[in-house]
């Protein structure tokens, strides 16, 4: 029997995609250019096509911008510049570390770090870091996801799926993103501040825009694993 092949990618396809992905990473200065609101509603749209189980979509996006942008940013700021605790609503990491997790856990917050020329112990300077997160790393818009509670794991993957589709998808424009766990830190501030009800959990938030190329922080790589620290074949 002869096997049909989708042929609805040419050939050249798979470089434009493999350069959209692979060119993905973690920016931490942005340009304050503006990013076209339309434009971030394609990228939500395209990503809208990501899989999920039994296409339920667990997915709900809350776009922020302009005023409603600064004044967020200035009160989870203000939190965190004032010691207040993360009271994030779910375990991102685990309860207890263990290797090889918490050696690239400090290999990479190291390598940052030390790539900025914070010193380990420079607790001030350390922070002033930590706190460039709830200023968007100066991103002009924001993106923060939430799920309802009653979700269970497999809704997170596919939230995962969705939000790396957005993020794969901003490369095609020329639009850079940052992935944020720190943005589900202060979750009362963000519901207060979007009118978020308390029957929603914050997952993490998005800052998108414009890469600054001057600004040295954007410059660091963590390393990625070799194909044989993850992979197994099984061939018989």
């Amino acid at each position: 029997m002869t096997q049909r092949v989708d042929e609805s990618y040419v050939s050249s396809d798979h470089e434009v995609v493999t350069a959209a992905i692979t060119s993905r990473r973690s920016i931490r200065a942005f340009l304050p250019t503006p990013v076209d609101l339309e434009l971030v509603n394609e990228l939500l749209r395209i990503a809208g096509t990501a899989p999920s189980g039994s296409n339920i979509q667990p997915w709900q996006v809350h776009v922020v911008a302009g005023a409603t942008r600064d004044k967020l940013a200035a009160a989870m700021l203000a939190a965190h510049q004032a010691g207040v605790p993360s009271a994030r609503e779910y375990h991102y990491y685990p309860k207890e570390w263990r290797s090889p997790y918490i050696d690239r856990r400090r290999a990479t917050g190291w390598g940052l770090y030390g790539h900025l020329g914070i010193r380990k112990g420079d607790h001030e300077a350390t922070s002033r870091q930590l706190g460039r997160n709830y200023e968007f790393f100066g991103a002009p818009v924001a993106l923060f996801f939430v799920i309802d509670r009653d979700m269970e794991a497999g809704s997170w993957l596919d939230y995962g799926m969705f939000i790396q589709s957005i993020m794969i998808a901003a490369r095609g424009y020329g639009l850079h993103t940052c992935p944020q766990a720190a943005l589900a830190n202060y979750p009362d501030i963000v519901r207060e501040h979007l009118g978020i009800g308390n029957d929603k959990l914050i997952v993490c938030g998005l800052s998108i825009g414009y890469a600054d190329p001057d600004d040295p922080v954007n410059e660091f790589r963590p390393q990625r694993l070799p194909l044989e620290a993850y992979v197994t074949h099984h061939i018989d």
